[in-house]
């Protein structure tokens, strides 16, 4: 897969060059699903930097699985850098993953769309967060994260115009089937952003 769409996406004439550019960048199943998962909840809204120190507080602090979640005091997860807000969120998670029994196995077989449908019913689990799972944990090919603020950005920086979501979806039609692989390169096309990209796995 990830050849097949290197080969399609070095041929667009757009971006073709960030392809030559960065060279072949890949997507992979997460190891571990939950974890990712959090993972992505500490990213929302904060830097790069932020997200990470948080994170490595949190696993220094409780056993990230649903289990070790749900056995923390919900003050040592507090503790660590997670808002109330977030606190809630991935327990919220963590809930989900031992009621439902979710791994990737379980969503194997199931369409992008019904994913989306099932972890935004999880509460705190928005389409951006939901898009990452789809990207990261489950290593779809095809997902286009339109609320993302560095694809926006990626986006207005290769088309030199600011776009609305609509014309972003429609616009970024031309690379289907490879849109996740395509969003690797559009983060990667605006100098402000580029930096702060902690998703893109080069080969």
């Amino acid at each position: 897969m990830t050849d097949e769409a290197i080969t399609a996406l070095r041929e667009d004439e757009l971006l073709g060059p960030l392809v030559a550019e960065y060279g072949p960048l890949t997507i992979e199943p997460a190891d571990d699903f939950f974890q990712r998962f959090v993972t992505s909840v500490l990213r929302q809204q904060v830097s790069m930097a932020s997200a990470a120190a948080t994170r490595e507080r949190l696993f220094e602090a409780v056993a990230v699985t649903p289990e070790g979640i749900l056995a923390a005091d919900p003050q040592t997860l507090r503790d660590v850098g997670l808002s109330r807000q977030k606190t809630e969120y991935v327990r919220n998670i963590a809930e989900a993953f031992v009621e439902e029994g979710y791994s990737q196995a379980y969503f194997a077989d199931t369409t992008d769309e019904e994913v989306l449908a099932e972890l935004t019913s999880i509460k705190g689990v928005g389409a951006w967060t939901a898009n990452m799972q789809l990207m990261f944990s489950l290593g779809r090919p095809d997902v286009f994260p339109v609320g993302d603020l560095g694809i926006r950005k990626g986006m207005e920086a290769l088309f030199d115009a600011e776009m609305t979501r609509t014309e972003m979806v429609e616009a970024a039609e031309r690379w289907a089937p490879y849109r996740s692989y395509a969003s690797l390169y559009l983060w990667r096309a605006d100098e402000d952003i580029t930096d702060s990209v902690g998703e893109v796995t080069p080969l």
